[in-house]
Parts: C-alpha cells; sequence; structure tokens
C-alpha cells in the first residue's frame, strides 16, 4: 500500500511524495506554504488521480516522458520523475491511480 508523506522543504514550504508500497516516489507535489493547503492538495489528488483526462503526458527536454497531475481547476498538483519509457510512463500513472485512493498520510513536517 502506497503513502503520502508531507515534509517541509528548505525554504520552510511543506510538499508531499506519494510513494508506491515498494517505497518508491511516484508523484511529488507542488510547494505550499500552510500544511492545510498541503493536505488539500492530497485530497486533490485522491480525487483526480481516478480521471485519465486529469494527467498531461509530458516530455522533458531530453526526451525522457513524464507527467503531471492537473485538479479540477487546471492547476498542476503533483509531477512524476522521468522515465527512460512512455511505457514505464503509463505504469506510473496507473501506480498513482491505484495508490492515491487508499494510501495513508505520514507526516514529516
Amino acid at each position: 500500500m502506497g503513502k503520502f508523506e508531507i515534509k517541509k522543504d528548505a525554504a520552510n514550504q511543506f510538499r508531499f511524495n506519494l510513494k508506491a508500497g515498494n517505497g518508491e516516489i511516484i508523484l511529488r507535489s507542488e510547494a505550499y506554504t500552510t500544511k492545510s493547503a498541503c493536505e488539500n492538495g492530497i485530497t486533490s489528488v485522491r480525487t483526480n488521480s481516478v480521471d485519465d483526462t486529469k494527467y498531461d503526458r509530458k516530455t522533458a527536454s531530453d526526451g525522457s516522458p513524464y507527467f503531471n497531475l492537473r485538479a479540477g481547476n487546471n492547476q498542476v498538483i503533483g509531477t512524476s520523475e522521468q522515465y527512460s519509457s512512455v511505457a514505464a510512463m503509463e505504469n506510473g500513472i496507473t501506480s498513482v491511480a491505484n495508490n492515491a485512493l487508499e494510501a495513508a498520510v505520514e507526516d514529516n513536517s
């Protein structure tokens, strides 16, 4: 089972990572100024992760595929790692969708 980890970054902003059951980070959040906004971001990931139209499939400047997950207001709520292939990226999207709904929240802030 996956989990969301909340942490503070060097700029004292809140961020979360969604990790798969194997501990690998499958989605990284944007920065939030408050913990409650970060928690709302997690709720938004849970809501939007099951809708394939919310995933923007992208290509980095080096050709590596990655994706952004967008909220209902079209704001980016999470970004994946860069993948070695489109198939691996699609597996990452499936992993986010499968893990987000039931993931526990661990607060490390």
